[in-house]
């Protein structure tokens, strides 16, 4: 094996435990705290209000986060940009952790979740960058691990907070963030050091601007995608601020039980996560997976609404199951693009609108809920939100690549 040999694949190894725990690390901060907001509240008064601002930040700091995470890693280059991710990370979950009032807590929220942010735009580019040749794979790896910090925090956040105290159950995931800045932090150096001593190798460049985050608006691919991701998030978002308070107010569970079903609507897609990528690249018509998951999740609201206390956890495993498209979405973003410049632009596009779309879900649902006095009314509005991903099913029912479209729009537009 060659230096230049072993270099890129130990450049390969360490980018892939980065990709890895990134990937661990974007949703901990949305799960850790809605399962002990009545605990942190003996602490920290928090009005209604305040608790749907901090239901629809997590959407909304994605959104910041797709606006401006293509042009750091412009500016800056992908190591460098994910490693500021992870250190927002580090910071935001720390500051959470010794906050005492509804502003510093808030602000520490923010921090956490923009970094998450970068991270969540940015990892797609960065598997199309190392591993071009095992995008599913990695892809689908990555993917699993999302779910899966989602679902720890959401299991352990009060058990840890009953034995500990809620800081502690709140600063354990700044010490989790602290893994994936390691990998980063040396893939940084290391690009540092090769730049001097090779300034004109493009693999250390920082990404192109020739395909900017607005030119997607001209793919209708780019809108269909959009549209699925930000249907998805708007589920996902107010599952995870106000599934705990339906299952509390109408299925008369405790926090710890309905802290354990929000876990199992974030492990739902731990296998999701897996099959996304395989069904991908072997169904020719992805828009019949996305019906698929739009069924199921159809009928999780159905049976959360109207019999909540019968078999509590199918309707929320169904409800699960509904957002396949989150995962399809990711899958999608490297396989309808045909390089990471492309890659980084259409994962900002799509997460920047979808994302600010979404942050209306936890709001909304609240908003409903405030004028109907039940459940009922918010879960027909997840519902019927839900039916719109069906236009994005036959949108993307044919293979396209967004690069192409915006060829032959530029093409017309000059015509």
């Amino acid at each position: 094996m060659t230096t230049s040999t072993r270099t890129l694949w130990r450049g390969r190894t360490l980018a892939l435990l980065g990709i890895l725990l990134i990937a661990l690390n974007v949703r901990t901060a949305v799960a850790a705290i809605s399962p002990i907001l009545g605990v942190i509240e003996n602490d920290i008064p928090i009005s209604s209000l305040g608790l749907g601002v901090l239901g629809m930040l997590p959407p909304i700091a994605f959104a910041l986060a797709g606006i401006t995470a293509p042009a750091i890693a412009r500016a800056r280059g992908l190591d460098a940009s994910l490693l500021i991710a992870a250190a927002a990370m580090v910071a935001g979950s720390s500051l959470r952790a010794v906050s005492d009032n509804y502003v510093i807590l808030a602000l520490g929220s923010i921090i956490a979740l923009v970094g998450m942010g970068i991270g969540n735009v940015l990892l797609p580019p960065a598997v199309k960058k190392y591993f071009p040749d095992r995008l599913g794979t990695v892809t689908g790896g990555y993917v699993m691990l999302i779910s899966l910090g989602a679902a720890i925090p959401a299991f352990f956040a009060a058990p840890i907070a009953a034995a500990a105290g809620w800081r502690v159950s709140v600063a354990v995931w700044a010490l989790l963030a602290l893994t994936a800045l390691i990998p980063w932090l040396v893939l940084w150096v290391r690009a540092r050091h090769a730049r001097r001593t090779a300034a004109n190798d493009e693999a250390l460049l920082p990404i192109s601007s020739s395909i900017s985050v607005w030119s997607m608006a001209r793919s209708k691919t780019a809108w269909a995608i959009t549209l699925a991701f930000g249907v998805s998030s708007i589920g996902f978002y107010s599952f995870f601020a106000w599934l705990p308070e339906i299952l509390v107010e109408s299925a008369r569970f405790t926090p710890i039980e309905a802290g354990a079903m929000l876990s199992l609507f974030g492990l739902i897609g731990i296998p999701l996560g897996i099959l996304s990528p395989v069904l991908a690249s072997r169904i020719s018509n992805i828009g019949l997976v996305m019906f698929a998951g739009v069924l199921a999740g159809a009928f999780g609201y159905l049976g959360l609404a109207f019999a909540p206390t019968a078999v509590t956890w199918l309707w929320v495993a169904l409800a699960g199951i509904g957002t396949i498209l989150f995962p399809l979405c990711l899958v999608l973003i490297n396989l309808r693009t045909r390089s990471h410049e492309g890659s980084a632009a259409l994962s900002g596009f799509v997460q920047s609108v979808a994302y600010s779309v979404a942050a209306l879900g936890p709001f909304a649902v609240a908003l409903v809920r405030e004028l109907t006095g039940g459940w009922v009314w918010p879960l027909m509005f997840l519902l019927f939100t839900s039916l719109l991903a069906l236009v994005s099913a036959v949108m993307l029912s044919r293979p396209s690549f967004v690069e192409d479209e915006l060829e032959i729009s530029t093409a017309e537009f000059e015509n």
